[in-house]
C-alpha cells in the first residue's frame, strides 16, 4: 500500500532533512551568505544560533558580484540574513 501524504518530493540532492539538521550539516564548509541588503559574504561557517547569528572564518565579502573586502573572522547577525547556501 503506497500512502499519498501532503510532503513535497525532496530537493534535487536526493536527501530531504529539516533546516536544522540542514545547518548542522554544512557547519564547518564553505557556505554563501546572502544579506538583506544584497552584500554576500562567503566563508568558512564556525557556528550559528537559533536567531541565525552566523560566525565566519576566511570571510571574502562581495557587493555587487565584486570582491570588496577579506577578513579572518566575521560575525553576522541574524535579522540581517537573507539566506545561507553552500558553494559548490
Amino acid at each position: 500500500n503506497l500512502k499519498m501524504s501532503g510532503t513535497p518530493p525532496p530537493a534535487d540532492t536526493g536527501i530531504s532533512r529539516t533546516p536544522a539538521e540542514f545547518l548542522k550539516a554544512i557547519k564547518g564548509k564553505t557556505v554563501l551568505v546572502k544579506l538583506n541588503s544584497g552584500v554576500d559574504y562567503r566563508g568558512i561557517l564556525a557556528c550559528l544560533d537559533g536567531y541565525m547569528n552566523i560566525a565566519m572564518e576566511q570571510t571574502e565579502e562581495y557587493v555587487n558580484g565584486q570582491l570588496k573586502n577579506k577578513y579572518g573572522d566575521a560575525f553576522i547577525r541574524g535579522n540581517n540574513v537573507l539566506y545561507i547556501s553552500t558553494v559548490r
